[in-house]
């Protein structure tokens, strides 16, 4: 009994629509040959944010994703989404967060290549609980044309943007993005950020975009710099800019 009035209290002064991750650790293997990917790491993200996280390989970017996106699990401390204990759920609560509230974007775009842009989208609107039309999703991309091509007949940027079509499309509450232009050239990169920021604007989605190019974080309302499993500093940028202003 006192477990559960606990956690509710808790989780009361979690701010609704928000990321917070308390004491958050990641540890690998154990002894002396333990690696320590996150080292208690406190964060919080509002909802609405376009947040780019900037460090180098290894330094826990992309480990601090897959625990808050619900990929993976924390050795200890706390992240929470909205009111909820991400580190608390059970595996099927997480997939179940996953799949209503999540997208992910990577910088390889996962697309099934005998399966046209429409089809590949429709492989998420088939099991979201209230998603777009995937011609909707296409549409917002800039692709509305493209609908019924296959990636063999695509750029990279155009497979890129049918892959943020696929994870917007059933309507995520945030967007986790990898290295989203790591595989693509700056006039491509700018034009797929560009995608993002539309997505930010028009639908309130929160975005999180994991680069290694750290001209991206002019674009962003937040930037969270990484270095050896922790946080080294967070920004904040009054006065983001758009995607096609970066000097890349």
């Amino acid at each position: 009994m006192c477990h559960i009035a606990c956690m509710a209290n808790r989780n009361a002064t979690i701010p609704d629509g928000a990321f917070r991750t308390k004491g958050l650790t990641k540890t690998y293997g154990e002894g002396r040959s333990a690696v320590f990917a996150l080292r208690g790491v406190d964060l919080t993200i509002d909802q609405g944010e376009i947040v780019v996280l900037l460090g180098p390989s290894g330094s826990g970017k992309s480990t601090l994703l897959n625990i808050i996106g619900g990929l993976d699990r924390a050795t200890s401390g706390q992240a929470w989404f909205r009111n909820q204990s991400l580190t608390d759920m059970t595996d099927r609560q997480l997939t179940t967060f996953r799949r209503n509230h999540v997208g992910f974007v990577f910088q390889f775009y996962n697309l099934m290549p005998s399966l046209t842009a429409r089809e590949n989208v429709e492989l998420v609107t088939e099991i979201a609980e209230n998603p777009m039309s995937a011609d909707d999703a296409l549409s917002l991309v800039g692709l509305g044309a493209r609908v019924d091509h296959f990636p063999a007949q695509m750029s990279g940027g155009e497979q890129q943007r049918v892959a943020i079509a696929r994870a917007i499309a059933k309507q995520p509450e945030v967007l986790f993005c990898d290295e989203p232009t790591g595989a693509l050239d700056s006039a491509t990169g700018r034009a797929v950020l560009r995608v993002l920021q539309d997505v930010n604007k028009n639908l309130g989605t929160t975005v999180l975009i994991i680069t290694h190019a750290a001209a991206t974080a002019a674009m962003a309302n937040k930037v969270i710099n990484f270095s050896d499993g922790g946080i080294k500093s967070v920004e904040h940028n009054p006065n983001p800019v758009s995607a096609e202003e970066i000097e890349w």
